[in-house]
């Protein structure tokens, strides 16, 4: 077996050539001076030697952060310890049905050997692109079934009770842009006051918070250009938003000299001393104002599946809010906007109405 070094990083990758070093010279050399090109020989690094490349030269350059550590983490538990040492150009369909059976046997949940298969299939292809492997084997493996719970987001009554008790927080107007925008989480807290046309009712969402291991939080370009479109900013939300900036206003004259905001990061939701927040506390105050609430609980995920209901109840233009959810036709928004009705409709106008009339609170 002979080793082929690698520019830059790269693994060596073993040459199967069936010989010793010496015979496999020999080989080339004869061919050489025979006037013929020598056979070209396939590549059999180990899989857990490409997928360590995979992960450090290909995915953490490349992608967001999390998306790094949640294929990592399935490498380092799953794939590396299984089938870390089976050579690469050697891998069958068969061994990695038995890799997959036996992650059931051992009681693996549906859903992360999903997501273990997955990953695979991610970097075998990148294997394929590279012509380290002619063709991906783990696409010739079937995807375990998952069975996703049928989880519903809130109806306009639930919504806009929510809205409602989370009236007096700080945090009030990011629950109205998830709510009624759909937006991410992320995405809302790296919203930045130059970000917004007030006079033109418009925005354009450029930033999002994350939070990187080993640096915290901080504030990164939004992941694709389709996210940077200019969004309508509907007469409910931008209320919201300049009840927002005479809250942080007041927070500001409050701590003083102890506000800090770097240049280019005027945030709309910080901290009270003007820093970035961190999503997953973002996600513990919404569940902590659900159960105050007194709602059914959801996540901040399912939250944002609310906004169609909340558009057609804000009576905001099937036009502007077409382009709120991003829908390809017309008749896609006007089929959410002809199904908004059932238990609680009446009652929940009533909210609306006492909700929009609210001034300012804390």
């Amino acid at each position: 077996m002979v080793l082929d070094s690698r520019p830059s990083a790269y693994p060596p990758r073993a040459r199967v050539g069936g010989g010793s070093d010496e015979r496999a010279e020999g080989r080339s050399a004869g061919a050489a001076r025979a006037g013929k090109r020598p056979a070209k020989r396939s590549a059999a690094g180990c899989l857990g030697e490409w997928l360590a490349y995979w992960l450090e030269h290909i995915v953490k350059p490349n992608r967001e952060h999390n998306t790094y550590v949640k294929y990592e983490s399935k490498v380092r538990l799953y794939l590396t310890p299984h089938l870390g040492k089976k050579p690469l150009v050697r891998l069958t369909p068969a061994q990695l049905r038995a890799f997959m059976a036996e992650l059931k046997r051992t009681e693996v949940p549906p859903a992360a050997r999903f997501e273990v298969l997955r990953v695979l299939r991610n970097a075998l292809n990148r294997a394929v692109r590279e012509e380290l492997l002619t063709r991906n084997v783990a696409e010739l493996v079937d995807m375990p079934k998952v069975t996703k719970k049928e989880a519903k987001p809130w109806n306009a009554r639930e919504a806009i009770s929510f809205l409602r008790s989370a009236r007096a927080h700080r945090l009030y107007a990011a629950c109205v842009l998830v709510l009624v925008l759909g937006l991410r989480r992320s995405g809302v807290l790296g919203l930045r006051w130059q970000d917004v046309d007030f006079d033109q009712r418009q925005f354009t969402p450029l930033k999002q918070v994350q939070r990187v291991k080993g640096v915290g939080l901080v504030l990164k370009d939004l992941k694709t250009v389709s996210s940077h479109a200019v969004l309508p900013l509907p007469e409910f939300c931008a209320r919201a938003l300049e009840e927002r900036r005479t809250l942080q206003d007041l927070e500001r004259k409050i701590v003083g000299d102890q506000w800090h905001q770097k240049l280019g990061e005027e945030l709309m939701f910080s901290s009270e001393r003007g820093g970035l927040i961190d999503p997953v506390g973002f996600s513990r105050s919404f569940n902590a104002l659900v159960k105050r609430a007194g709602v059914r609980r959801i996540t901040v995920r399912l939250a944002r599946h609310t906004c169609g209901t909340l558009l057609a109840f804000l009576k905001v233009h099937h036009k502007v809010a077409q382009a709120i959810l991003r829908h390809s036709q017309i008749s896609m928004t006007m089929d959410v906007y002809t199904h908004v009705v059932g238990d609680g409709e009446r009652e929940a106008v009533t909210l609306l109405a006492e909700l929009l009339g609210d001034p300012l609170i804390g």
